[in-house]
């Protein structure tokens, strides 16, 4: 009797696996694309750094712009940029894993 009502449980669980993986998958792979639309966005907005790196080179003092760039618009980009990239990261991890969970269940 305990045999049978484990293998109804694992039917049961496999049942809900082989459902919910591939609509995980989908999920995941909207939220990858949606996310590299907006950060291409945000880099092509982002202005180009060859300028700040010429300070370095003549020695000129750090501006009060320059100091508080995380508050200004490049800073916020530069943000956007990074949790951008991280949530792709984190979502290609968790669909490689939903891929190894269904390939250990066939």
């Amino acid at each position: 009797m305990d045999y049978i009502s484990k293998l109804l449980a694992d039917g049961l669980q496999n049942d809900f696996w082989t459902k919910t993986l591939p609509i995980l998958r989908y999920v995941l792979f909207f939220i990858v694309v949606a996310c590299a639309i907006v950060m291409i966005i945000t880099v092509i907005m982002q202005s180009n750094s060859a300028d700040g790196s010429l300070d370095v080179m003549t020695g000129s003092q750090e501006s009060y712009y320059s100091q508080n760039k995380g508050s200004s618009r490049d800073g916020k980009l530069k943000i956007i940029t990074i949790v951008m990239a991280s949530i792709i990261f984190v979502c290609i991890v968790l669909y490689l894993v939903t891929m190894l969970i269904n390939g250990v269940g066939q």
